[in-house]
């Protein structure tokens, strides 16, 4: 008899505005239930704390300059988790067995092999009184791995469930953009990497030039002029920079330093063609390379609610793949990932495989996570 676990997912990604929060059912292979999904904005204070902070952080010796201000983060980043958790099993009936806790990126690098996220799962348990699970990219990283993407293995029983046709693939744009390529049924099978900035440049630039936080619909990238001189500039630093080749990339691998001068709209137009560009022919290149020259691709993250961002990359693959979002199919893109690792916490719990060669690069099949048996 398969038996079946309910887990609550919390995944805040490389923006850094908030938690997606997602319960799903399932045993950790095949069954896969969709229960519940809400979004928690950080407050003000936090999201300026957070974003403060990782400015600071751009190297690794910089986790130790400023240990002391990353434990405090920490710890308010934690609590506000636990709050929210304490709601979701309040709306729930506490009806979870076990917590997949992300935490909050501040540093990644695939060259260093470290890959730093704040929480406190120890914390986030004794106060939830749950099994938690957390650090999901170490061992894939001592294995050899890139220690991301890692929702690889959900995405393809997602697809499996909803019995999309193959091959598809799956685009995630987050603060940084990745790809999950499904050919068919073998998990060895299944490709994933990294491809490119999604929304870090954007965020960055308005954040940086305005009081907003995002550039809501691309609204402001729309009305801007882009000054093809830097962007073609920008394009040919990116193609022979080393960052293209690695399968891992962090918000800290770019900057928006080369629209200096723009005006906001300016600038935007800028990041996102320049986006765009990257994400397009990065799609192009490895779909490609896979010989595979029919297949659509299903694009989810908050990335996919940018119109103008989507428009452009539309524009560069319309005449060779169908670009569309994953929700036309039934399924929430805003809440996959959180989705992802509460999947990920029940194969955690279960020590079965969450990485793969063909995913992260690591050397074998590989377990990770670690759990807070509470």
């Amino acid at each position: 008899m398969t038996i079946e676990y309910k887990s609550l997912g919390l995944m805040s990604g490389t923006s850094g505005d908030g938690i997606d929060a997602s319960i799903i059912q399932s045993d950790g292979e095949n069954s896969y239930k969709e229960i519940y999904n809400k979004y928690f904005k950080y407050n003000q204070s936090l999201f300026e704390k957070i974003h403060f902070l990782k400015e600071k952080i751009n190297k690794s010796e910089d986790l130790n300059t400023f240990s002391k201000d990353l434990d405090l983060l920490e710890r308010d980043i934690t609590l506000f988790h636990a709050t929210i958790v304490e709601e979701i099993l309040k709306e729930n009936n506490r009806n979870v067995d076990i917590i997949g806790f992300h935490g909050q990126t501040v540093f990644h690098s695939q060259k260093l092999k470290i890959s730093k996220q704040l929480g406190d799962a120890k914390l986030l348990s004794k106060l939830s009184n749950k099994k938690v699970a957390y650090n999901f990219r170490e061992r894939d990283l001592k294995n050899g791995g890139a220690g991301a993407p890692l929702a690889s293995i959900f995405h393809k029983t997602l697809v499996k469930q909803k019995k999309l046709t193959l091959p598809v693939c799956i685009l995630n744009i987050g603060g940084i953009s990745n790809i999950t390529i499904i050919k068919n049924d073998n998990i060895n099978d299944v490709e994933s990497r990294d491809i490119g900035p999604g929304n870090c440049l954007i965020d960055e630039w308005v954040r940086k030039n305005s009081e907003k936080n995002y550039d809501l619909n691309g609204s402001l990238a729309s009305r801007g002029k882009v000054n093809k001189i830097i962007l073609e500039q920008a394009q040919e630093l990116f193609s022979n920079s080393e960052i293209k080749h690695l399968t891992s990339l962090d918000t800290k691998d770019f900057d928006v330093s080369f629209a200096r001068g723009l005006s906001l709209e300016d600038g935007a137009a800028l990041m996102t063609n320049f986006t765009a560009q990257i994400i397009s022919s990065s799609l192009l290149y490895f779909l490609s390379s896979l010989s595979i020259v029919k297949c659509k691709i299903l694009v989810c993250g908050g990335g996919r609610k940018n119109n103008f961002l989507i428009e452009n990359i539309r524009k560069s693959v319309k005449n060779i793949f169908v670009l569309e979002p994953i929700d036309n199919y039934q399924i929430d893109g805003d809440f996959i990932e959180s989705q992802a690792f509460a999947f990920l916490a029940i194969r955690t719990y279960l020590k079965l495989p969450i990485s793969f060669p063909k995913t992260t690069g690591c050397l074998n099949p590989t377990t990770g996570g670690e759990i807070i048996d509470n």
